[in-house]
């Protein structure tokens, strides 16, 4: 019997030593995770979200996602980005979330691997279309005992802070704003879903790089194998970020801009936060943003690139504004040759491509007077806007100014916006031929080295990579 008990001892004594170097672990991991600067956490690069957020509570598994639903209500958190702008040391967490709820939010922060509380406050955006949900910023003070909040975590009010649960985190970012940049010109792109218009992709990328543009990043849902080919191609050159982007999980999200034409319970899946995050994902990132879609191309009219374009703005507007370019529709039906003697010969292998050829596109629908061209698009420097919308901004500094078109003006290649036009009532502009000398071996070369088009189909087709096209 006395056997027995020793060997009874001895086992409680191992299960007890083995619990104890288990909890050290979790406490150093913890620790070694939670003391490193917020951009070396599981994340080398300084992008995107962290494959695995800390907790402040020692032992507790932490869990990931992008996205994170407060528990108890209908609130979906997308990311959080510290705000230094309105005098007040806090965090701005972009959320979704369901307007007709009230609900009164706790912040919890991790500071230094301490955590720190504060009670947030909700600012729904007013553009929602009618949707049941929308945009809204979850303001969170921080705390002063808090020097640096790395990650943050907000629950409802009601659940008790003391309570010992779980919390999902999202790391902070923007803790350090700048004055130097790495990029002059970034276009957001969203929602990229269902897409399958491979040539006009890639005709807009190559269009962005000729005007100046230096990154593209695309809120992405979902897309065709040609489109991710491409899409992998550029993000491979280091031109494009793709952001996967789905709410579906968590909220019905419409297809479309208004609630009759698109059933769902949140606007066309989910722009306006998507357009929100990339403004403060590339606040400190880039001197300048544009908002606009992939079948849209805001072109310079006496200039050949943004980069010419936006001193002459700042020089008859004012500096810090949104500029606001006007929207003008090139319809997809209207296959007219350009007037006079010139003729369209199109690139014979884009015929093989899935997509529209903007290049041979080249009437627009005339503005119609006196009515507000809603669908323009913008660009602004991020660091005086706060909240931006799906057309303009909703708040900002110094507000922002219409761009005359013999100065600069969109063009949008898309499906008819007054489809019962007659011919002889649309409009010639060839100003995109401006750029088709570069723009079409560009194009070309893309197209060949992601492999959509081989070496052979191209000369098949009686073309050469450096083969200029006369318009």
């Amino acid at each position: 019997m006395s056997r027995m008990k020793l060997i009874l001892c001895f086992t409680s004594i191992s299960l007890i030593l083995l619990l104890c170097i288990y909890r050290f672990d979790q406490k150093f991991q913890f620790w070694t995770v939670n003391n490193k600067p917020a951009h070396h956490v599981n994340n080398p690069q300084g992008l995107g979200r962290p494959a695995v957020a800390p907790q402040c509570t020692p032992g507790l598994p932490a869990l990931e996602g992008q996205k994170v639903r407060v528990s108890g209500t209908k609130t979906v958190l997308m990311s959080a980005y510290q705000e230094h702008r309105t005098g007040k040391r806090e965090v701005r967490v972009i959320a979704v979330v369901l307007r007709s709820e009230t609900v009164a939010y706790r912040c919890h922060f991790c500071c230094r691997g301490q955590p720190h509380i504060s009670e947030g406050f909700n600012n729904i955006h007013s553009d929602h279309f009618g949707f049941k949900y929308g945009t809204a910023d979850i303001m969170c003070p921080i705390p002063s005992s808090c020097e640096t909040p790395s990650h943050i975590a907000v629950t409802s009010a009601e659940d008790d802070p003391e309570e010992e649960s779980e919390k999902e985190f999202l790391e902070v970012w923007n803790q350090n704003p700048k004055d130097s940049f790495n990029y002059n010109f970034v276009v957001c792109i969203s929602t990229m879903f269902d897409f399958t218009n491979v040539l006009q992709l890639v005709q807009s990328m190559e269009m962005l790089k000729l005007l100046g543009v230096d990154r593209v990043a695309i809120y992405r849902t979902s897309n065709s194998p040609e489109v991710q080919r491409i899409l992998d191609y550029y993000k491979k050159t280091g031109f494009v970020e793709v952001i996967a982007w789905s709410l579906s999980r968590f909220v019905n999200v419409s297809r479309d801009f208004d609630p009759a034409s698109g059933p769902g319970d949140l606007h066309y899946f989910g722009q306006i936060p998507a357009l929100n995050d990339c403004v403060y994902r590339y606040m400190y990132r880039s001197k300048y943003v544009a908002q606009h879609d992939i079948d849209e191309l805001i072109l310079p009219q006496s200039v050949d690139s943004w980069s010419e374009l936006l001193p002459l703005l700042e020089t008859k507007y004012g500096a810090d504004l949104c500029y606001m370019f006007e929207n003008n529709v090139f319809p997809i039906t209207a296959n007219r040759t350009p007037p006079g003697s010139q003729t369209l010969h199109q690139e014979s292998s884009w015929t093989l491509v899935p997509g529209v050829n903007v290049l041979a596109h080249l009437y627009q629908e005339p503005i119609i007077p006196k009515t507000f061209n809603w669908n323009f698009k913008i660009i602004f420097n991020p660091r005086v806007v706060f909240s931006p919308s799906v057309h303009g901004v909703l708040s900002s500094k110094r507000g922002c100014a219409w761009i005359d078109r013999s100065i600069a003006r969109m063009y949008h290649t898309r499906n008819p916006r007054q489809p019962d036009l007659t011919p002889d009532q649309l409009i010639y502009d060839g100003r995109l031929l401006s750029y088709s000398d570069r723009l079409i071996p560009a194009v070309n070369a893309v197209l060949t080295e992601s492999g959509l088009l081989s070496v052979d189909i191209m000369k098949e087709s009686g073309l050469d990579l450096d083969k200029r096209t006369n318009l």
